[in-house]
Formats: structure tokens, C-alpha cells, sequence
């Protein structure tokens, strides 16, 4: 007799965990077929069952790792191991928290073999004048942009502390990269997944002691970094259209040269920093003598495109290339707003970021 047809025998499984009776609104449909084909070597029920999960295991990822090719990986590696472990997994948990499991585990490995990334406000204090010939450090392991346009509105669960927006804000992850790596795990998981602390500690092996207390030094390090009022807060206080005018006045000013209506757009104590470029300014007066003399004085045509990085509002940059006959892709610029004005700018420099938010290569 033939078992029932692919899709039969549906059932809720734990996409998202569901606590204190609060149901998600991300609770995802699979089928109790798709899961023991799975466990019998069909890649094709595997990925049906994982792919409604990918784009929150990537943010996650990002947030251990500081870096999207470091999360392809990583989530590539964790997806082959779960795919190898399926038959292991016994649902005395969700699906989804078994796959967070093998993920911060996986981020954790990576955690240890290659260290934190940094921005650099994380190497040494700002320059008071621009440093024109300033050389890419090689040595270091930067933190990248994070392009969210898979992310939705909203927590990822009941007992979330944070937006899925707030919690990829690049204040928030480069704070978490000052974390130890455990520190990292059970601060995420806890925060932002709304895991408890005893479920914690069987992701990570140890006690629930050992996490309470690594949440409590986690918590002490991220307060000291992140600002209190969150990107998500101040963008639904400006408004989208506000937002896009504010945006639009950054990019016109750098096309046209205008230091003036720049300068117009900045609070007094605005920083602007550049990766791989380990120089950065703080305060109107050296982010004046930056402007005028690199990317309005001598860097030569530019051209922009609006995009999203980091729950923030960004733009990805082209700079007219001789050679080429064409504006090519340049960097991704993510800007942080207080009120009404850009209090931080960080430029990601290097058109391999522009891939990453589906942007051309170059304009016309």
C-alpha cells in the first residue's frame, strides 16, 4: 500500500516558539511527511521544511558574526550539519529552536577561530584633520552592512526584548562584537530570540549559573554602547517621507559639492567613519575638513542609489571611473539619525557590498 500523496498529514510544528500562551503570527505550516523524508534523505522535504526559517537564522548569523559572507557561511554549514543530524532531532523541542541550536554553534566555531570585527572607533581615537592619503588596513577583520530586506516588523517572539530591526542596528551588533563569544550567543538568544536561560544553557553546554551570569556582564558592555534612543524609534518619529528628504539632502549635497547643505543635514557631534580606512572624525569641525577635501574636494563625480542597511536608512555609492565611461559602484554609506539630523555615518568601502543589497555594479 502507498503511503499518503507529499503534503498530506499536515500539522503546526514550532516554527516559532510559542510561550506564556502568546501565539506567533510567524507560526509556519510544514508537514509531518516533509519531516520523515527528511530524516530519510530527501534534500528536497529538507529544504522545504528549513527555507521559511533562512532569512531569521542569516540575521542571526550576522548578529554573532558582524559579517554577511561570514553568515553565508556559517548558515551554509549549519543548514549541512542539521541536514546530517536530522535524524537526531526528536522533537522534544521546536524545529525552529533545534536550528538555532546548530546555528549559534556553528557561529560560535567561527566565533573562536577568527575573533571579533571591528569599525574603526574600535582602533584609536578620531583624526582632528583629513588624512587624504589614508591605506586600507588589510589586518583587521571589519564589521559589514547588513542588507535587511528580508526582515520583518515587529519581534521574533513573545519574550523578544528587541525589534528584528532594532536588533541588526549596526550600534547593536558592533556592540555585540565586543562581547566574548558565549556572552554574544546568550545575550542574542535571550534578548532577541527570547530563549530562557535553561534553554540556553543546553544550547551552549554549560549551566543555566554560567548563562545568567554571562547575560548580566552582556548586558552591563551592550548598555555602555548602544544608544537609548534605537533607529526604529527615531524613523517612525521622522516618518518615511521625512526620512527620504532627509536622505535625498545627503545625496544631492555630495552630487552638487555643497559642503554647506551637507554640513546643514549634521548635529555638532556627527561621526563619520570609513572600512577599511582605519581613520574616522568626530564633531562638525573635522568632518568638515574630511568632506571638503575627499569626497567633495578631490574624489571627483558621484552618483547614488537610496537603499536599506541595518534597519537604517543607506545609499549605495558610485564614483565616475574614467576607464570605464561610468559611475562605478564605490561603497555602501549607512546613516544614524538623531531627530532630524545624521549624527553617524559609516561607509563601507567596497563594491563587493553592493552585490549584497542587489545593486548594479555601475550606472550610466
Amino acid at each position: 500500500m502507498s503511503g499518503p500523496p507529499r503534503g498530506a498529514g499536515k500539522c503546526v510544528v514550532d516554527v516559532r516558539d510559542c510561550r506564556d500562551g502568546a501565539e506567533s503570527s510567524l507560526v509556519t505550516q510544514i508537514s509531518e511527511s516533509d519531516l520523515a523524508s527528511a530524516r530519510e534523505g530527501d534534500d528536497a522535504a529538507f529544504t522545504r521544511l528549513v527555507e521559511p526559517l533562512r532569512p531569521e537564522l542569516h540575521a542571526h548569523c550576522y548578529r554573532m558574526l558582524g559579517s554577511v559572507h561570514d553568515a553565508d557561511d556559517a548558515l551554509q554549514d549549519a543548514l549541512l550539519r542539521a541536514w546530517k543530524g536530522l535524524a537526531r532531532f526528536e522533537g522534544r523541542s521546536s524545529l525552529r529552536s533545534w536550528l538555532y541550536t546548530v546555528a549559534t554553534r556553528t557561529c560560535l566555531d567561527t566565533v573562536a577561530s577568527r575573533g571579533r570585527r571591528a569599525l574603526p572607533v574600535d582602533l584609536g581615537p578620531a583624526s582632528e584633520h583629513a588624512v587624504t592619503g589614508d591605506a586600507p588596513r588589510t589586518d583587521v577583520a571589519w564589521l559589514g552592512p547588513y542588507p535587511d530586506t528580508a526582515l520583518a516588523e515587529g519581534t521574533l517572539g513573545p519574550q523578544s526584548a528587541y525589534e528584528q530591526r532594532e536588533a541588526v542596528e549596526l550600534a547593536f551588533v558592533a556592540a555585540c562584537q565586543h562581547l566574548p563569544g558565549n556572552q554574544r550567543a546568550a545575550l542574542l538568544l535571550f534578548e532577541v530570540l527570547g530563549f530562557s536561560a535553561a534553554e540556553i544553557a543546553e544550547v551552549m553546554r554549560t549551566s543555566t549559573a554560567s548563562v545568567n551570569s554571562a547575560l548580566q556582564r552582556a548586558r552591563k558592555i551592550v548598555a555602555e554602547k548602544v544608544p537609548d534612543v534605537t533607529q526604529q524609534r527615531t524613523l517612525r518619529s521622522l516618518g518615511d517621507a521625512r526620512v527620504r528628504e532627509i536622505v535625498t539632502g545627503y545625496t544631492t549635497a555630495l552630487e552638487r559639492g555643497d559642503a554647506d547643505a551637507l554640513l546643514a543635514l549634521l548635529t555638532e557631534d556627527v561621526t563619520w567613519s570609513m572600512p577599511p580606512l582605519p581613520h574616522w572624525y568626530r564633531g562638525l569641525g573635522p568632518v568638515t575638513d574630511f568632506a571638503t577635501r575627499v569626497p567633495l574636494g578631490s574624489c571627483g563625480s558621484w552618483r547614488h542609489l537610496p537603499t536599506s542597511a541595518n534597519g537604517q536608512p543607506a545609499v549605495g555609492a558610485y564614483l565616475w571611473d574614467d576607464a570605464l565611461g561610468r559611475h562605478a559602484g564605490w561603497s555602501i554609506t549607512v546613516l544614524a539619525l538623531r531627530g532630524e539630523r545624521i549624527t553617524e555615518l559609516t561607509t563601507f568601502i567596497g563594491a563587493e557590498h553592493l552585490a549584497a543589497f542587489g545593486l548594479p555594479a555601475s550606472l550610466d
